[in-house]
């Protein structure tokens, strides 16, 4: 005859816990997954002439407080590497000098070339926007960064 009940109990029953035993895998299976996504954003070298100076001084700021400003022989305007019209440059700058509340510097880097009259015009749409702290990409800046490299 059979005992009722037998003394065995079920013992599946359902933890309260959460299994934290897996979730560092997990972490660094997202932290890699995000390394090996991510694109940095690099700057493209324009085939240009750079104008040559005595002496430089290094800009002493992150890259992301650095707008480039590409000015072209013929007149063209490229910010971060976005072709623009002479005439948008202001209303392309003067928000994003906002937005980084005066911190961003304007990095010029034109051909050696260009006519002074879109040197003037860029110089003009700049103030216009309320540009304060403006530089001159120069042939011995350039040298300085690559030696850095």
């Amino acid at each position: 005859m059979a005992i009722k009940g037998g003394g065995f109990q079920k013992s599946s029953k359902a933890s309260s816990e959460i299994p934290s035993s897996s979730m560092a895998d997990i972490a660094f299976l997202l932290l890699i997954f995000f390394m090996v996504t991510t694109v940095f954003q690099r700057d493209r070298d324009r085939p240009i002439e750079w104008t040559e100076a005595e002496s430089a001084q290094k800009i002493d700021e992150k890259q992301k407080n650095i707008l480039n400003i590409w000015l072209e022989r013929e007149g063209g305007v490229f910010i971060n590497d976005q072709p623009h019209t002479m005439e948008q440059a202001t209303t392309v700058v003067a928000p994003l000098y906002a937005a980084s509340e005066r911190a961003l510097v304007i990095s010029v880097r034109g051909d050696r070339e260009v006519p002074y009259r879109y040197m003037d015009q860029l110089q003009t749409a700049l103030v216009n926007a309320g540009v304060v702290r403006v530089v001159f990409a120069t042939q011995l800046e350039q040298s300085m960064q690559r030696e850095r490299r």
